[in-house]
């Protein structure tokens, strides 16, 4: 099947940010005196929205202007963690450079909000940017809910089929599947067998990887 269009996931899989928000999750269940086992709560929350993850975390159902207020304290956090020692999956840009070089369309799907997406590309600095961005706070449902994905493929214009997402999280990878997509995954933060599927073509640990082992021009064969 032809490949015309790339959607990344943003955290772990664009930006190596995974760890600061596991360490602002604690910092900010410390604030308001909840007590959590991080690696259990990323294990659930890891690729929904902010406002299902505050539902997660508290337990109980909570309107949009509670649960967003929430969100922004704790992203807010994270960024003042990641801020200093911001840095990208390695080689990230230079992959996505050569896959427009290619003429691939070029989308992101993230659960992050607006702030933390500017946040992102305000450190990125990417040049030329991808064509288009869904974030978590536009009302999608998140992962494993193919939502966010469906609506990036629209954005770049191009069909599900045509598709290829890259994620880091087992909740990503499984809404590549129900949106039926194709994946890549990026193994920062999980193994290549937790993120495994019929519809995985490849696993790495960064994108220096991929590009050693000319991913996109064994793509671009593939689908000529």
């Amino acid at each position: 099947m032809p490949v015309r269009g790339i959607i990344f996931d943003m955290d772990g899989t664009m930006i190596d940010s995974m760890r600061h928000h596991a360490q602002s999750w604690i910092t900010f269940a410390e604030r308001h005196r909840l007590t959590i086992e991080v690696d259990e709560l990323m294990r659930r929350t890891t690729g929904r929205t902010g406002a299902e993850c505050m539902e997660v975390l508290f337990g109980r159902p909570m309107d949009a202007k509670e649960s967003w207020a929430l969100v922004h304290q704790k992203e807010e956090i994270y960024r003042e963690l990641f801020a200093p020692v911001f840095a990208e999956v390695a080689g990230f840009k230079a992959f996505c450079a050569d896959a427009m070089a290619r003429g691939l369309r070029i989308g992101v799907g993230t659960a992050g909000d607006k702030h933390n997406i500017a946040f992102a590309f305000s450190h990125l600095r990417m040049d030329p940017m991808p064509h288009a961005v869904v974030g978590g706070d536009e009302g999608l449902a998140g992962k494993p809910e193919p939502a966010i994905f469906l609506e990036a493929a629209r954005r770049i214009g191009v069909t599900p089929e045509d598709c290829v997402v890259f994620e880091d999280a087992p909740f990503g990878i499984e809404a590549a599947r129900r949106a039926g997509m194709r994946a890549v995954a990026m193994c920062t933060s999980h193994t290549a067998e937790q993120l495994a599927g019929p519809h995985v073509l490849a696993s790495a640990r960064n994108y220096h990887e991929l590009i050693a082992a000319n991913f996109l021009g064994n793509l671009h064969a593939t689908s000529a």
